[in-house]
């Protein structure tokens, strides 16, 4: 693990990590927030999984999480969307599939399955990593994320809800297997049968049985995705059924953009810190 950058902000450090990646087959970055707390003891960690095109930059940059994580004494790490470089295969004039675009799936289908790993590279490899390297308390874990973040997020709470006390949204993709940006995805990276695509789609999930307490989405009704891709509807009436808690905030006006996310940032921090605390 190579240290790309340390910088001091509201009296923690945000630091930025680049690792070379087995899952990935690759050089992978990733940023950590570590709170003042942190210096002293360890501290809870909050995921934060990025959307379409990004890397972990966008939301150091637009995101405004570090007076919230600072003042709730919670640390945050945002890894990259997808493996990076020359190697790994891509389709450059796609932007909703391929480098910026892993949908926190593990491939099954070559020529994907040999870098676009995120699920284990997420989940396993750096985890064990942030686990064996960082003041953070594993056994006080939150998850969110932005669009197709919100979508990794949900698939990865339902799958594992004894790792991750808490769980929030901003403008998930609830149905990716059947949403028109990110069915052609699956199909290249999983293969042509559907059945497939369940355990990474947050409403067959739950349809199937997996459970978790409760779920905080906020969604803009001015979102140019909304009808489309995003719908978030759907994930109501699945936890409705499944007599799963989901507060699912409207938020009028808003768009999908970080303008939006960083309206809302510091609330979604705030609930998950009161979800994981000691």
């Amino acid at each position: 693990m190579k240290q790309v950058s340390a910088s001091k902000a509201y009296e923690g450090v945000q630091h930025v990590y680049s690792h070379p990646s087995e899952a990935c087959g690759g050089e992978m970055t990733f940023a950590l927030y570590l709170p003042p707390q942190a210096e002293k003891s360890t501290v809870p960690l909050l995921w934060y999984l990025s959307g379409l095109t990004c890397t972990h930059q966008n939301v150091m940059d637009k995101g405004e999480y570090r007076r919230a994580a600072s003042e709730h004494g919670v640390a945050i790490i945002c890894p990259d969307t997808s493996p990076r470089g020359a190697d790994v295969p891509d389709e450059k004039d796609n932007w909703q599939f391929g480098q910026g675009a892993g949908f926190y799936l593990d491939a099954t289908q070559e020529p994907f399955s040999r870098h676009y790993n995120m699920r284990r590279y997420i989940l396993s490899e750096l985890t064990d990593l942030v686990a064996e390297n960082f003041p953070v308390d594993m056994k006080r874990q939150g998850i969110f994320g932005h669009s197709m973040g919100g979508h990794g997020a949900l698939t990865f709470a339902l799958r594992n809800p004894d790792r991750f006390r808490s769980v929030s949204a901003f403008a998930p993709i609830v149905q990716p297997s059947t949403a028109d940006w990110s069915r052609p995805a699956f199909e290249k990276y999983l293969g042509s049968d559907p059945a497939n695509w369940r355990e990474y789609d947050a409403t067959n999930l739950i349809e199937g049985g997996s459970r978790i307490s409760e779920i905080l989405v906020d969604q803009g009704t001015a979102d140019q995705f909304l009808d489309n891709g995003l719908r978030p509807w759907l994930l109501r009436d699945a936890c409705q059924k499944a007599g799963i808690d989901l507060t699912l905030n409207m938020r009028e006006g808003y768009d999908h953009s970080y303008n939006f996310i960083s309206t809302f940032m510091a609330d979604h921090i705030a609930w998950h810190a009161a979800r994981l605390a000691a």
